[in-house]
């Protein structure tokens, strides 16, 4: 683990890389809105995967909606394809708690029942409070108390990782 935050930009081939022996046939790549998105839309070139980009929003799946309400504007789940048998690539920027992947993963079993489903991180800073692992990592950071990593996208395009106040306290991601 380090603290140092690394380039986004140049984990991105390096996990493109890690990921092509996990391409099969049945493969499928899905974005959790916003920033794991971002990197499903860089990642999924890369890869040469037939079947267009999934993106999701797992807003209304959060187990902590009722209490936060909703503080975005929700962006329309958009699978454009058959989830049932599938080998489902999850991409989402930042790996926290896992309560985000949760709620994927809830959200995904309404569209069918995949074959199997790989999470795919470009960084992965700790603390979990639920068994979720990711199988496919940029960078192991270690983060701060107190501060949030956060994925930026620049008008350009181009994405980096930031380090934030958490003004949050302990609201899971």
């Amino acid at each position: 683990m380090t603290s140092k935050l690394p380039d986004a930009e140049t984990l991105l081939p390096a996990l493109a890389a890690q990921l092509k022996s996990a391409i099969t046939p049945a493969s499928a790549m899905i974005g959790l809105h916003t920033g794991g998105a971002w990197v499903a839309e860089r990642l999924h070139p890369l890869l040469g995967l037939k079947d267009p980009l999934g993106l999701m929003d797992i807003a209304f799946y959060r187990d902590d909606y009722s209490k936060e309400g909703l503080k975005h504007d929700p962006k329309k789940t958009r699978i454009p394809f058959e989830v049932e048998g599938r080998d489902l690539l999850l991409v989402d920027d930042v790996l926290y708690t896992g309560r985000t992947v949760r709620a994927a993963m809830n959200e995904l079993f309404d569209y069918g029942r995949p074959r199997s489903i790989a999470l795919v991180v470009l960084a992965d800073r700790g603390g979990r409070q639920l068994p979720i692992a990711a199988q496919y990592v940029g960078a192991h950071l270690e983060v701060p108390a107190g501060k949030r990593l956060r994925l930026k996208r620049a008008v350009n395009g181009r994405l980096s990782l930031e380090l934030e106040e958490d003004e949050r306290g302990q609201r899971a991601e």
